[in-house]
């Protein structure tokens, strides 16, 4: 037996345990992820503004196990479309090809409970060796008449930046729109932020409305931006006022340029960092044409929160009202996935996205170790694009998540498989449509980031795939995408 096939031997018999003891230790496995610090949150391995988007494919002779945290932010998405919009290309280091994914609808099955649907398919890329599987996960959602009451902090951004036309005067809007949905039991305080903070409002039952609706209009622009002061006090009010029946709630509605005290996502986490600790999550929402992408969405990751981006009163409509119980409410905390690929069916793989998620291979089942906070009715989609040994049979990969309870922190985990059969013989003909879209969004975003094709699927083919899937979904997001994509194409 020469070294390659007991390689591959090996990490079969890796594969079986894996998937056969769940509960086992994993600490021997190789990690294949981003360094962590000392609280257990990722620390991304490139620097600020520093392009990510190499596609590095894993060998599975000697590392089959991809395992990241959760993540359901879109702010990435939110923020290209506008700049696409208004003629100008997105730094490619904005580009997050997951948020793109995930911003548009899956449907899903949803779970019979509070935890997760697990579904798995995928698609062969015609004359190239290679398919492009979709891991997706689920979970149920919730009315206004089940959703448990909130407290929510508002942490407003009045800095001189803030003074743009236009969006001071959006944020006021979101925070009315959002305040009129709330229901009898939430209650809601208000901190503004330029060179200091200061609470506008302390926390106030619904049943005030008038009250809370006066302090949303006396927000005015002023000066700097000290961020770290803003939240540091919020995070101060919410702890103060924390109710352990409710969801206590964080919102940051910032251009994220930070000028004043700490303007690192990590030195101001640390500030709050004691404030975090006790279920108090984060929810920023990013505004303006001149945007800190880096420090919204590392705050947002490390936080336990997630990140959107509003450019309208219509993006607005979307998170304050149509999503209003999955932006506030929890199902699952510190969710993560792991995916276990064949070695003797895959001979590599590469995750898309997800760079600042990824957690070591032992911390899927170390439960002090974070993950991401999921709401009802939240998906979330994570697309591969492996390279498939020739004649090969069998099982494809394995895919689990695991989550703890968001009141008992009890872990949970459901799985699901794949087979190699269960492969369509291409992305356009037989995967669902919404299967397709999220391949056209994926490559999108990597061609926009990287100016390299996705499993060999080049620009070009993008625009007539999104404009027949615009047609067969009638669903306006995807219509939407099939506008920007030849105007991004035009833009090079």
């Amino acid at each position: 037996m020469n070294q390659r096939t007991l390689a591959i031997a090996l990490a079969v018999i890796a594969l079986l345990l894996a998937a056969a003891c769940g509960g086992a230790s994993e600490s021997s496995r190789k990690p294949n992820s981003e360094p962590m610090n000392g609280s257990g949150r990722a620390v991304p391995s490139a620097a600020p503004g520093q392009d990510t988007g190499a596609a590095e494919q894993r060998d599975t002779a000697a590392d089959q196990i991809s395992t990241f945290a959760l993540d359901v932010d879109t702010a990435s998405y939110g923020y290209a479309r506008r700049t696409l919009q208004e003629g100008r290309l997105p730094e490619p280091a904005q580009i997050r090809p997951e948020e793109f994914v995930n911003s548009f609808r899956q449907d899903y099955k949803e779970p019979g409970g509070d935890g997760f649907t697990v579904h798995v398919d995928g698609a062969r890329m015609p004359g190239n060796g290679t398919a492009l599987v979709r891991i997706g996960l689920q979970t149920r959602k919730a009315d206004a008449e089940t959703r448990r009451p909130a407290n929510l902090t508002f942490v407003v951004d009045v800095s001189g930046s803030m003074g743009e036309a236009g969006r001071l005067d959006l944020v006021r809007e979101a925070l009315h729109k959002l305040v009129d949905q709330l229901g009898p039991g939430d209650q809601v305080s208000t901190v503004a932020f330029s060179g200091d903070a200061r609470l506008i409002a302390p926390m106030t039952p619904v049943t005030g409305k008038e009250q809370l609706h006066a302090a949303i209009e006396r927000l005015a622009a002023q000066d700097s931006t000290n961020l770290e002061a803003g939240l540091t006090t919020g995070y101060a009010e919410a702890s103060r006022t924390f109710r352990p029946v409710a969801t206590n709630r964080v919102i940051l509605l910032s251009d994220g340029l930070a000028n004043t005290g700490d303007t690192s996502w990590q030195g101001i986490l640390d500030r709050v960092e004691e404030f975090a600790g006790k279920r108090i999550t984060l929810l920023c929402v990013g505004v303006g044409r001149d945007y800190g992408d880096q420090l919204m969405e590392q705050l947002a990751d490390n936080g336990d929160g997630a990140a959107v981006y509003v450019s309208s009163i219509e993006d607005a409509r979307k998170v304050f009202v149509e999503q209003l119980a999955a932006n506030l409410d929890l199902r699952a905390r510190d969710a993560k996935a792991q995916v276990v690929f064949n070695p003797s069916a895959v001979e590599s793989y590469h995750l898309i996205g997800y760079e600042n998620r990824r957690i070591a291979t032992e911390d899927f089942r170390d439960d002090a170790k974070d993950g991401g906070e999921i709401g009802p009715g939240h998906s979330v989609t994570a697309l591969y694009e492996v390279r498939l040994r020739g004649g090969a049979s069998g099982q494809l990969a394995m895919a689990t998540v695991r989550w703890q309870d968001p009141d008992t922190r009890a872990p949970a985990e459901t799985s699901r498989s794949m087979e190699l059969a269960d492969l369509a013989d291409s992305p356009w003909s037989g995967p669902s449509p919404r299967f397709q879209v999220d391949v056209v969004a994926a490559a999108f975003a990597e061609y926009l980031r990287t100016r390299e094709p996705l499993a060999g699927l080049g620009a070009e083919e993008l625009t007539g795939h999104a404009t027949r899937l615009a047609d067969s979904t009638e669903d306006a997001a995807v219509t939407e995408l099939a506008g920007l994509i030849p105007r991004a194409l035009s833009l090079r």
